[in-house]
């Protein structure tokens, strides 16, 4: 069987399970992120596009039926409007029933292309695309190295939604560290408040020996925040989250001690209420320990 192309890690959202995974970035442009550990020791790498002509003519052999396909790599939308422009069309060619290509995508991805570059993107295909906010917290995002601000979160998303593309966005749970969970939480929903992802998918921070903040943590520069600290966190993010369209929450990646899902607004009571139980029945240590046992995400 011919095999197509994959460097280092490959990640995936859980919901993009059935989607067709196709390589076009190795690693992460930003590589900058405090708490990151996902793309280590991977060194940034657009795929040529005659890697990617070759595995799509792969996938034409093996999944010609194939619906979405997912591109690889930490951001594939730092690509340029042109060169997402030929990918898509690359795509076509080779399978002409995708409906849609979705990916991961930093928020300086989306600020360097215009609404009608996004306008022109959509009509290709490009949808429902994964960013990861991580908050929307300016101490936090500044504290990490994120490169990007509060403001500029809201006008992407804005902007994305204007070009009629679909989004989801991840929550990190924890991120602001000891004591700053619940400024994290309602600056956060200040800004989720006023944009429209499809989903708000949960993460709760899970610091491994590869990344920077490991380090501060080792050092004493970066206090981590206690397991009930991080419920109550997310039991303010999910109480102050007032969208005007209904959102799917997730919170039941292997970093969640307790999975945790439901619709917004209709699942808040419930949702809440589920937070409130689990730190009433299960102890700080039991938590701990759960997180302390993740090896990987």
């Amino acid at each position: 069987m011919e095999q197509i192309h994959f460097t280092g890690q490959v990640w995936r959202p859980p919901f993009e399970a059935n989607s067709v995974l196709l390589q076009a970035t190795a690693g992460c442009s930003h590589n900058s992120c405090r708490f990151c550990s996902l793309y280590h020791g991977t060194k940034f790498r657009p795929s040529p596009f005659s890697e990617i002509e070759h595995d799509l003519q792969v996938i034409q052999k093996y999944q010609p039926e194939a619906r979405r396909i997912f591109l690889t790599g930490a951001n594939p939308f730092v690509f340029s409007y042109n060169k997402l422009v030929k990918i898509a069309l690359l795509i076509r060619r080779y399978l002409p029933n995708v409906q849609n290509i979705g990916g991961f995508a930093r928020i300086t991805d989306i600020k360097t292309k215009s609404l009608a570059e996004w306008k022109d993107l959509r009509r290709l295909g490009y949808d429902r695309i994964a960013i990861g906010t991580e908050t929307g917290d300016d101490i936090t995002l500044l504290r990490m190295k994120k490169g990007y601000t509060a403001k500029e979160i809201l006008e992407q998303c804005i902007k994305l939604q204007e070009a009629g593309i679909e989004y989801n966005i991840t929550y990190l749970n924890g991120l602001g560290g000891m004591g700053n969970g619940e400024r994290n939480a309602l600056e956060t929903a200040k800004i989720y408040s006023q944009i429209r992802p499809f989903i708000i998918s949960v993460v709760s921070l899970t610091v491994f020996p590869e990344s920077e903040l490991y380090q501060e943590i080792q050092e004493g520069e970066y206090i981590e925040s206690s397991e009930h600290e991080r419920l109550e966190e997310l039991h303010t993010l999910i109480s102050n989250l007032m969208l005007d369209t209904p959102v799917t929450i997730l919170a039941n990646t292997v970093s969640n001690p307790v999975p945790l899902t439901g619709l917004l607004p209709y699942d808040r009571q419930h949702l809440t209420s589920e937070i409130r139980k689990i730190m009433d029945q299960v102890k700080e240590e039991e938590l701990k320990n759960y997180r302390m046992s993740i090896k990987s995400l």
